[in-house]
């Protein structure tokens, strides 16, 4: 199971852990993973805290950061001319009142409640923009991160030299050959194919299509690593077939003992299927797959007022969100993840998951000799 990524960050086993849960990121570094740290939802501040955290709880294991910073969000913000000091306030000001009623319509439809007048307000503007991101990788640099990755299109060139005079790989992702080729030519390390099986922001690949294909089309200057609907040791013996070092897995961290997943969301996601996910703009503007919910399914309503363009779509429904997170409605309640979830029964200490994941890929691995050999 050891591969040429093993070998540059420090690792036992290639499996990355995409995880928005601190406990999660340090426990699958502890188990000889790499853990990654998804830095969306934090403030600079929060983020600080977050690192801090493990750098404290990782035992001395490498681990990683998740960045946003899609370079065609950047260059529209800097062509409108959009003052930083006020880029939230502008932002808002952007969304259409009907866009607003429809938000209020629905919730008022199945009863939840407005959030307290005394209850701090959810984020709105994340780490979406260049100025948001920005600082947030100020904090991810002071802390001993191995890898930095930007989820949402090719990291802007100057990042990647920045992190490089580090010591960080970069990595990026892409759901197509295209995008692959976009972040070797910007300098990336390791490209995380992601097929459209995948949890939250996806294309509309097939893993076993795509992996191969990214292979091929980066060369064997770039480590490419597979992602999309993986939860299963045989499924990390495919990739690494497909020419794959790695795997990176995101969905199957969701219901493990460490994770901070809500208790509704976690009760939908161990009865779910594998068809009872959703590719839809509703959490922000680009397509994230998702558990189906009445919530996802009213927007495809003829009366909903169509999707608003990152970041504007979250900027509308973070609210939203925190009031039926804050009143766990079994009906709207939903989550990020991806079609793995039908496999996703119980929920299991991370250090299981990983001994699983690595028992299963080997055995798989061993069985694949035995008939080559004859």
């Amino acid at each position: 199971m050891r591969t040429p990524i093993c070998d540059r960050l420090d690792i036992e086993f290639p499996i990355f852990a995409f995880s928005h849960c601190r406990d999660v990121v340090a426990a699958v570094s502890r188990a000889g993973g790499f853990g990654v740290l998804g830095a969306l939802y934090f403030t600079p501040e929060e983020l600080e805290v977050e690192l801090a955290w493990i750098d404290e709880h990782v035992d001395g294991r490498p681990y990683g950061v998740d960045l946003v910073m899609p370079a065609n969000l950047l260059e529209a913000a800097r062509d409108t001319g959009l003052d930083p000091d006020r880029l939230e306030e502008q932002l808002e000001a952007m969304i259409p009142k009907e866009h607003r009623d429809f938000v209020e319509r629905v919730l008022a439809r199945y009863g939840v409640p407005p959030l307290p007048a005394d209850l701090e307000r959810p984020h709105h503007l994340l780490g979406w923009t260049d100025t948001t991101g920005r600082s947030q990788l100020d904090v991810a640099l002071r802390h001993p991160a191995r890898m930095l990755v930007n989820a949402l299109g090719p990291p802007p060139p100057d990042v990647v030299t920045l992190a490089h005079e580090h010591g960080l790989l970069v990595g990026a992702l892409a759901s197509t050959v295209r995008h692959a080729v976009k972040h070797r030519d910007n300098g990336v390390d390791v490209v995380i194919a992601q097929g459209t099986e995948a949890g939250g922001h996806t294309g509309d690949v097939a893993s076993i299509v795509l992996w191969p294909e990214v292979v091929d089309a980066v060369g064997d200057g770039v480590t490419v690593l597979a992602a999309g609907g993986i939860g299963r040791g045989s499924q990390i013996a495919a990739a690494l077939a497909t020419g794959c070092q790695g795997v990176w897995t995101g969905s199957i961290w969701l219901t493990v003992a460490e994770a901070d997943t809500m208790p509704v969301a976690l009760e939908k996601l161990l009865a779910a299927s594998s068809t009872d996910t959703v590719r839809s703009r509703v959490l922000t503007g680009k397509p994230a797959r998702q558990l189906r919910t009445a919530w996802t399914d009213a927007w495809e309503q003829p009366d909903a007022p169509g999707f608003l363009p990152m970041p504007l779509q979250f900027m509308l429904v973070a609210d939203a969100f925190a009031r039926i997170n804050r009143s766990q409605h079994p009906e709207l309640t939903g989550f990020p993840v991806g079609q793995i979830v039908g496999s996703m029964r119980r929920v299991r200490p991370v250090r299981e998951v990983m001994f699983d994941l690595v028992d299963e890929a080997v055995t798989t691995m061993q069985r694949l000799g035995a008939m080559a050999q004859g």
